[in-house]
């Protein structure tokens, strides 16, 4: 008998549009002769299946099913990829784990270190990752120029420290454009990060471990038209994405090994993606940690599994079948 898979979309971010389309992208990825599909969307209090016949019913959140005419449906898994709240700082795992239905991706306490990119950083910080200096302001908090200017420097990143998708990100070049970019930075999240620009190679690398294997994906080297890694870049082709990245084969297998690490140190679970910035002397500099990565066709993960030699399709397997 197939077991009914929810895939989870939406959210209640501005990344409900990445979201959405890594919805597409699991639901093509995953195979249909297994499984029974269905995409649930939830933003805020609304949580709907996408029937097949193009009908939305809502979901029952006391047990986690639908009822589809005279038929109710219990869902056996959940595939998470919600960017953002609630699908990506461990609110919904808490929903799941309550309900004692299996999903994709890190518990409460992984998906919620994650989330926050400072306290993520931070952290990894004690077991010996190099990150660049930051500050974080929460809300309600200022920060003058002056102490951005002596103890981060210019150029430097002002941004979110909760989401992603380079929303609310500014480059900062000068010192009128701190404020007016922590103000952007606010209009998305309640936590602020500046953060020291960091010149080199951007990498990212994904990674996912099983009961019996681990996996880890060839590094992909990004290579912006832009000013940095931005929307445009991300989901309008505006970028360079090299797999596997053009770097040696000692760099590939820190790179791998270093994300290998991070996943166990942070207790990851499901696929993971590392972005990193390669400084003078190959000093791999950590980025942040994306434990719910797009998944759309033309996202990093199914073109380095792709690169990697491996059916995205059995990979989608492992995910679900490692949690029963």
């Amino acid at each position: 008998m197939k077991r009914n898979i929810a895939i989870v979309a939406g959210g209640d971010t501005s990344e409900i549009v990445v979201s959405l389309r890594s919805a597409q992208g699991i639901y093509s990825f995953i195979d249909k002769e297994k499984y029974n599909l269905y995409i649930v969307e939830m933003e805020g209090r609304r949580w709907e299946v996408q029937l097949p016949d193009g009908n939305r019913v809502p979901v029952d959140r006391n047990d986690f099913s639908f009822t589809n005419g005279t038929e109710k449906v219990v869902f056996d898994f959940a595939y998470i990829t919600i960017h953002g709240t609630p699908g990506e700082d461990g609110r919904l795992q808490g929903y799941f784990d309550m309900m004692r239905i299996p999903y994709s991706c890190c518990g409460v306490l992984a998906a919620a270190i994650t989330y926050d990119k400072f306290a993520c950083n931070q952290y990894l910080k004690a077991f010996g990752v190099r990150i660049a200096e930051s500050l974080l302001l929460r809300q309600g908090q200022s920060v003058s120029d002056e102490d951005v200017i002596e103890k981060i420097g210019l150029p430097c990143f002002i941004k979110p420290s909760l989401g992603g998708s380079s929303f609310g990100v500014t480059k900062v070049k000068t010192k009128e454009q701190i404020q007016p970019a922590i103000v952007k930075a606010f209009g998305e999240a309640e936590e602020v990060l500046v953060e020291a620009f960091m010149d080199g190679t951007e990498l990212t690398c994904g990674c996912y471990k099983t009961k019996e294997k681990t996996v880890i994906f060839p590094p992909t080297e990004v290579v912006t038209h832009n000013e940095f890694f931005d929307y445009d870049a991300k989901y309008n082709g505006q970028v360079d994405e090299i797999t596997p990245a053009r770097i040696s084969d000692e760099l590939t297998k820190r790179v791998q090994m270093l994300t290998s690490a991070i996943y166990d140190i942070l207790g990851c679970s499901g696929i993971i993606r590392v972005d990193y910035i390669v400084t003078d002397g190959e000093k791999l500099n950590l980025l942040e940690v994306n434990t719910t990565p797009g998944m759309t066709a033309t996202s990093f993960i199914p073109q380095q599994v792709r690169a990697a030699g491996l059916d995205i399709k059995d990979v989608m397997t492992d995910i679900i079948e490692n949690k029963f």
